[in-house]
């Protein structure tokens, strides 16, 4: 411990002093060594000297146990068994070939989905966009246990007409101390839950069953209006799966862009008589 509070204290003053590389070690593995040098950049300014000692600590010995473990493998590993030549080449040509195709989408990808497009794909593929989990659609409100104007909350977040929204999220904006009134959205079932305390068994029947809904706990009383519900397993609205179909279709131009490339090229080597296959 001491050693290292003072390789610690050290590394703020190796950069301005030319002492002795050997006594600057801190690890030996064999005919490797470890120096202060090496852990510079380490710790940063301001670390508490315990979690300094901690970092360095646990660094030192990670570098033994993968020096052991690299000396461990080149000793009992045939000259075959540790050429890696090939692989090497082929992950650099993967790379390489990676990195071309990430330029060429970047250049060519044309990422604008309409409208149209996302609709005729959903319509097409509609057995892709089956709902793993219930969905809704709701207005709720959060409010303090016992507040006097919860009967202003009670008279309107049962109402559907076209100036119910507005005075609702302005009193909410006062009052609630949380709500969500964007019934354009659709949300998890199960994100609700989180923030409303509905106890059920069964989710599918009971949104079939509930409307409107009021709940209290110690805290706070709970107003929803579930304004449309789908349940696991039917198919998923466009609205709610649209980033999803935008993605898809990118993913598809991405493929055929590359596959178009592919070809291209695969035609233009061969007519300029760049490859043979021998028979």
């Amino acid at each position: 411990m001491k050693k290292i509070t003072l390789i610690i204290i050290s590394l703020y003053f190796v950069g301005c002093s030319h002492s002795n590389k050997k006594n600057d070690a801190v690890a030996r593995v064999y005919d490797e060594y470890l120096y202060k040098s090496d852990l510079i950049g380490l710790v940063s300014f301001g670390t508490s000297a315990k979690d300094s000692i901690k970092i360095v600590q646990s660094y030192v010995n990670s570098w033994v146990k993968q020096k052991l473990m690299n000396y461990t493998a080149e000793n009992n590993l045939s000259s075959k068994q540790k050429n890696f030549t090939k692989q090497l080449e082929d992950y650099k040509n993967s790379l390489m070939v990676f990195e071309y195709e990430k330029e060429l989408i970047r250049q060519k990808l044309d990422t604008s989905v309409g409208d149209t497009e996302m609709v005729a794909y959903y319509n097409k593929n509609q057995k892709e966009f089956l709902l793993k989990d219930n969905i809704v659609k709701v207005w709720y409100v959060k409010m303090p246990i016992g507040a006097t104007n919860i009967a202003i909350v009670r008279s309107l977040y049962k109402t559907e007409t076209a100036n119910t929204k507005p005075k609702l999220e302005d009193f909410c904006k006062k009052n609630a101390v949380n709500y969500f009134l964007d019934d354009s959205t659709w949300l998890f079932f199960n994100d609700l839950l989180k923030e409303i305390p509905i106890k059920t068994y069964n989710q599918e029947d009971y949104l079939k069953n509930h409307r409107y809904i009021e709940l209290e706990d110690s805290l706070y009383s709970y107003y929803v209006n579930i304004k449309d519900f789908k349940v696991k397993e039917s198919l998923s609205p466009l609205g709610f799966e649209s980033e999803n179909v935008k993605n898809i279709i990118l993913n598809k131009r991405k493929l055929k862009l590359i596959e178009d490339m592919q070809k291209k090229i695969y035609k233009n080597a061969l007519e300029s008589n760049d490859f043979e296959i021998f028979k």
